[in-house]
């Protein structure tokens, strides 16, 4: 899958061939990629499947999950100056992409470490890159969601319109779905996340309530169905997720890991 996706991204970049190699013959070269900025490293697996796809020697001085600073050299490579200079961009996006996600990430888990609880992402992801945005969360130190519908039942607030009885369709849904599948329940209110222990999913998700009313939820979890996982969800940003770390929920999830994201500064320059 790797390889594929690496293929795709350099294909979409040199399109017909690269214009430069036209000119001149290739040259023996290296290069390296300096960070402009703080961060923390994602791609690795990307860069060196396509390295090792066009010949281009790589060495590693920040691994993925590692912490770079401002003027740092984060990896190094030497090849001929074609293989280098038709990858430069391919290798740069997909550093670019993928570390921007883990920094913002560990921004997240930095706050809520001190209180065990789990950072989730979310299938809010850009459409064919979800394996990649994901892989760039688990970097920064989430822990992935869901990565697709055939991973657990989740009823959200529109599935929920269309059934009758919740408690009915989860016996039901026990016979057919795999075994080791979970149901999880979206509750926008105190009441259906009642509705929801009561009819014997393995999670509630809290999805846009307040701090309070997660507490509320929590209380009547550990009252009644204690082996019932919590999730809070609904405009998590780093303003508010201790105020829902403090709850003592078990997880968090949110989007913005991957949606609010913001670039940060690599560059390569050739030696």
């Amino acid at each position: 899958m790797i390889e594929a996706f690496v293929k795709e991204a350099l294909a979409e970049d040199v399109g017909r061939g690269d214009l430069y190699a036209l000119v001149e013959p290739a040259v023996p070269a290296s290069a390296k990629i300096v960070a402009k900025s703080n961060g923390v490293v994602a791609g690795q697996k990307y860069v060196d499947v396509l390295c090792k796809l066009e010949g281009i020697e790589v060495q590693w001085l920040k691994n993925d999950r590692e912490l770079f600073k401002n003027g740092e050299v984060i990896a190094e490579f030497q090849a001929d100056s074609h293989a280098i200079l038709r990858c430069e961009r391919t290798i740069l996006d997909m550093l670019l992409h993928a570390s921007s996600i883990a920094t913002l990430t560990q921004q997240y888990v930095d706050i809520i470490k001190p209180y065990g609880v789990k950072l989730l992402d979310t299938r809010k992801t850009r459409p064919l890159l979800r394996v990649f945005e994901k892989y760039a969360t688990r970097c920064g130190g989430a822990v992935n969601h869901r990565m697709g519908l055939d991973d657990s039942l989740m009823i959200k607030d529109t599935h929920l319109k269309t059934i009758d009885n919740l408690a009915q369709y989860i016996a039901k849904a026990r016979e057919v779905i795999p075994f080791t599948a979970k149901i999880e329940i979206e509750a926008e209110t105190f009441w259906i996340a009642q509705e929801a222990m009561k009819a014997k999913c393995d999670i509630v998700m809290c999805d846009n309530m307040t701090p309070a009313q997660v507490e509320e939820v929590i209380a009547f979890r550990d009252e009644n169905f204690p082996h019932i996982l919590l999730e809070a969800s609904g405009n998590i940003s780093l303003d508010t997720i201790e105020s829902y770390a403090k709850t003592g929920v078990d997880a968090i999830s949110s989007g913005s890991l991957i949606h609010q994201a913001n670039w940060i500064d690599l560059s390569m320059k050739m030696d």
